[in-house]
């Protein structure tokens, strides 16, 4: 672990107070989080902020309605009004172009991003990222399950790593903490309801927006994923033209906590950062 500073920034992006970790210098790299209950930047990156921080000017926001950043009542929270978040992010910080990391969710908002304003992304890095259509899996379902209660928490973190080892109390407190405090349940709700019927179906980026993606991409999947399927990350390198697939056997959604060298070393490498 480097000592690099972290900086922790409130700026306006597209309406919103929003809260953003940044550290380092040189290329510009955005940290995107996933979702689920009291998730956050901080939560997905922090082991890791440090880390890249020597290579990259380091980009680590709550995306509109998560983390710290503000959750308004009347906002309709989609994948379009979040990439136009993330535009307001980098228009804030006067950064013209980006290279996205991006987890579950981030990742997904990552390639919108590269679809709907192709100028302003340069690489892609995707960790775990939904595509197509899929049943829902029984990680997302716990997801959105979660009720407030510190046993819900617990089951719903519960699908996120291979190795069950890597859940701690203090990182289940920490997450129940964030995902209950004043109005946050509430505002969970919105952001990923409780999932409908017997068969509920998860819609991701569909393969015709995602064969239209020219931009450089890194897949990252662990093969034993709860949350997202590896069949998506297959089928994700199948319908992007220039991607790359790295795999890991014994490994779940949390590739940047449960394979943190191996993650460090290819993102560093396909970015073109030194070893």
């Amino acid at each position: 672990m480097t000592n690099t500073e972290v900086q922790t920034l409130t700026i306006n992006a597209a309406d919103h107070q929003t809260n953003v970790h940044r550290a380092g210098k040189g290329t510009p790299l955005a940290l995107l989080h996933g979702s689920g209950a009291g998730v956050s930047a901080w939560a997905n990156w922090n082991k890791v902020i440090p880390q890249l921080a020597d290579q990259f000017d380091i980009i680590a926001p709550d995306i509109a309605g998560f983390g710290a950043t503000e959750q308004k009542p009347d906002t309709k929270y989609n994948i379009m009004l979040w990439v136009e978040h993330f535009v307001g992010i980098l228009d804030a910080l006067n950064i013209e172009k980006i290279s996205v990391v991006g987890n579950s969710f981030g990742g997904a908002l990552g390639l919108m991003t590269a679809i709907n304003h192709p100028e302003r992304i340069d690489k892609l890095v995707l960790l775990g990222t939904p595509c197509g259509r899929f049943p829902m899996t029984d990680g997302l379902r716990a997801q959105g399950e979660f009720d407030g209660t510190m046993d819900s928490m617990r089951r719903a973190i519960s699908f996120f790593p291979y190795d069950d080892s890597i859940i701690t109390e203090e990182l289940i407190e920490k997450r129940f903490e964030a995902a209950t405090r004043d109005g946050a349940l509430e505002a969970f709700r919105k952001l990923m309801p409780p999932p409908e019927g017997d068969n509920p179906e998860v819609r991701g980026i569909p393969e015709k927006l995602l064969r239209n993606v020219k931009h450089k991409a890194l897949i990252l999947h662990g093969r034993e994923d709860r949350v997202v399927p590896y069949a998506r990350g297959l089928d994700m390198h199948q319908w992007l033209e220039n991607s790359e697939m790295h795999s890991f056997g014994k490994c779940g959604h949390w590739v940047q906590i449960e394979r943190e060298a191996e993650f460090l070393q290819l993102v560093r490498n396909f970015m073109g950062g030194k070893a």
